[in-house]
């Protein structure tokens, strides 16, 4: 296994790593919707904290080598299933060739963050 890292995404804040690749698959750890030049959440609206989410994946993606057209799997969590249509409204703008998904409603996400995503993206 391997570590990667980037520092155009936001620093782990605990003991893990922003990816790993094992054998020949990518695992992103989950990104919410830090901007990693301020360290500061986007608060308040949804559309802004996907986007960010979705620059903090393609970095930690890139850091790997790889593309949003590399990922065959998105775990997406939610603090509010009423924000599901703003957030496919963004994510297909990143995710045009539809990986498998899964997208679930949660207590609560890191730092009041609105929505948190993880991707496993295949290296080919």
């Amino acid at each position: 296994m391997q570590a990667t890292y980037t520092e155009s995404a936001p620093e782990p804040v605990g003991p893990y790593s922003q990816g790993i690749i094992s054998g020949n698959m990518f695992y992103s750890s989950g990104q919410v919707g830090i901007n990693p030049e301020t360290l500061l959440l986007k608060e308040g609206w949804i559309l802004w904290q996907t986007t960010q989410v979705c620059e903090n994946l393609a970095a930690v993606l890139e850091s790997a080598k790889l593309t949003f057209e590399n990922v065959v799997k998105v775990n997406i969590f939610l603090a509010d299933i009423r924000d599901y249509e703003a957030v496919n409204g963004v994510y297909k703008d990143y995710f045009s060739h539809k990986p498998a998904r899964s997208c679930v409603a949660v207590a609560a996400l890191p730092a009041n963050a609105l929505v948190e995503i993880e991707v496993i993206a295949e290296i080919v």
